[in-house]
């Protein structure tokens, strides 16, 4: 008897108030410890081993950006691709971990079998060109890269990257996602600017027009006047 009627003390409004609290709560928790989880497309740029092909490509992980490269290179087989690495100095890219590390916009070189990296061959013509007693030390420099995410993009996105003495460096990123709307509205509103200036020049002209008119009535009429005033007169 005891047992029972403890029992229908926990069924109360307020126990069961604080048991869908506490459940609600917890299944929040949950909810946003999973999203929390979930990575976040970036943006990443990938080239081949010559550098002579430059794609911007959207990934949330290694495996998806892996799948984009081989769907998009006709050239490779499903497993042609061996190694991502970066293409500025060849580290390796193989973990997820590190993958996740790298900043937005990060030029990337998928390598195939039999392929290695090397450095850029612009580099290798400044070594080879520039003399050993002179040293060469750039005050500034500014590098533009456009470059498109999606092929559907109409104008894509600009890089703009800053270096003032070879240490410290400055970018922005403009992404023109919505250049292609934003000249639709343009051009709109300069068709509606134009159909309005028409209306308005042909409104202007019809008055015009009409006080000429009513200008040259006026003069018919003094005129008829003036005729009649000397028949009469001599009459």
């Amino acid at each position: 008897m005891d047992y029972a009627m403890k029992s229908l003390s926990l069924l109360t409004p307020t126990s069961l108030s604080k048991a869908v609290t506490s459940s609600v709560s917890v299944s929040t928790s949950m909810a946003h410890q999973l999203f929390s989880h979930v990575p976040r497309p970036k943006p990443f740029r990938v080239t081949n081993a010559d550098r002579s092909v430059k794609k911007g490509m959207m990934a949330d992980g290694l495996m998806d950006l892996l799948n984009k490269v081989r769907w998009v290179s006709e050239s490779l087989s499903s497993d042609g691709i061996i190694l991502l690495v970066l293409e500025e100095d060849g580290t390796g890219v193989d973990t997820e971990e590190f993958f996740q590390t790298l900043p937005e916009n990060t030029v990337l070189m998928f390598l195939e079998k039999g392929q290695k990296w090397t450095p850029s061959s612009v580099k290798h013509l400044q070594i080879s060109f520039c003399p050993c007693t002179e040293i060469r030390k750039d005050v500034a420099k500014l590098t533009f890269d456009l470059y498109k995410n999606n092929p559907k993009d109409f104008i894509g996105c600009l890089s703009v990257k800053a270096t003032l003495y070879g240490a410290y460096s400055v970018s922005y990123d403009l992404r023109c996602y919505a250049a292609k709307k934003v000249l639709k509205e343009a051009l709109r509103w300069t068709l509606f600017s134009m159909q309005a200036t028409g209306h308005i020049l042909l409104g202007s002209s019809c008055y015009i027009e009409q006080l000429l008119e009513e200008e040259e009535q006026a003069q018919k009429i003094t005129k008829c006047l003036k005729q009649l005033k000397k028949m009469v007169y001599l009459s």
